[in-house]
């Protein structure tokens, strides 16, 4: 007869189901799609709060915690959210961080580059200057003081400019199927037992990607070649891929506010380009939009939200940013809006 124990030792002797990686995550379209290539097997945190702003961002101690205790942290990179680039020196030993814009096959354009390149065919000059292989961060964990919270944004620092590389590649459906295989290949990597969940929630995720962008494009055909002026010049992927015009940005850069002589020099640049819609941003004051608009004949539309951190984070963000952005612009400039 068997000892009543004995299913109790199978039990112990059995190998433990594998674990999916702790994961946390910059920006909500990079959570969204980390949330899709891993399906149900766990969910992304996010740093940043709903509502905020990756460029005026202030680490909290307990998310500092989060990244020190991180398996894997996927990010955009430092060019957007430089506060991230130094707390990754709290990452564990044996975790990894994968800066997005630096994975193979990522088209990265310049501020200097032309916002719309009608030659631009989507078979991009895709920038390989980088080494192809992704940012590993393997550094001993410094905690933060728990006293109080650290401000990461002290002058400029905390801020990127109209030079050098343009973080905002994730407005870019094709730079988004490049991450999406990125992070499945990683996860994988990091938890190899459900390597095959990982691909196929991927190969989803493109489906549900390219629909969008199918859905972009044909609400944005209206638009065509009609000049826009948008807040803050964070669209040039989005201009570029779906062949709008952005004639200029108000702020000059994502921590400047714009001030009464450049308020009048973009009232003459609205008559001047001909500029059919302007649109205020999400966390930023309408007012500026609005004063410069008046007098005018062009219309001010709903504020758009590049980084989608008013939309409700998880899997079917980044869809909804696409398709969202494309409305807002499509029905201001189409005259459109309710």
């Amino acid at each position: 007869m068997r000892p009543l124990f004995f299913p109790v030792l199978l039990a112990l002797a059995a190998p433990a189901a594998a674990q999916p990686p702790r994961v946390v995550t910059d920006i909500p379209p990079v959570q969204s799609l980390v949330a899709e290539v891993m399906g149900d097997l766990g969910s992304p945190e996010i740093l940043l709060d709903q509502g905020g702003d990756p460029h005026h961002f202030q680490l909290k101690p307990s998310q500092a915690r989060a990244i020190s205790e991180a398996g894997l942290v996927f990010w955009v990179g430092p060019e957007l959210t430089p506060w991230l680039d130094r707390a990754l020196n709290g990452l564990g030993p044996d975790a990894q961080a994968v800066a997005l814009i630096e994975a193979p096959g990522t088209y990265r354009r310049s501020y200097d580059d032309e916002a719309h390149d009608h030659d631009h065919d989507h078979d991009h000059d895709h920038d390989h200057d980088h080494d192809g292989e992704p940012e590993d961060h393997h550094h001993e964990a410094a905690m933060p003081d728990e006293d109080h919270d650290h401000d990461d944004h002290a002058g400029e620092e905390g801020h990127h400019h109209h030079d050098g590389i343009d973080p905002h590649a994730w407005l870019d459906p094709e730079n988004a199927r490049v991450w999406v295989l990125r992070i499945s290949g990683a996860l994988a990597e990091a938890d190899p037992d459900n390597t095959a969940a990982y691909e196929a929630n991927a190969h989803a995720a493109l489906d549900r990607i390219a629909a969008a962008e199918t859905e972009a494009r044909q609400l944005l055909a209206p638009v065509g070649d009609r000049p826009i002026m948008v807040f803050h010049d964070a669209y040039g992927y989005f201009a570029e891929h779906f062949d709008l015009t952005v004639a200029g940005s108000i702020a000059m850069g994502d921590a400047a506010e714009p001030g009464a002589a450049r308020l009048a020099g973009l009232r003459d640049e609205l008559r001047h380009e001909g500029v059919a819609c302007l649109f205020p941003e999400a966390q930023h004051d309408p007012a500026y939009a609005e004063a410069i608009a008046e007098g005018t004949d062009v219309r001010v539309g709903a504020p758009l939200d590049p980084s989608g951190s008013t939309l409700a984070y998880g899997p079917d963000l980044y869809p909804a940013l696409l398709t969202g952005l494309a409305r807002t612009i499509a029905a201001c400039v189409t005259g459109t809006e309710g």
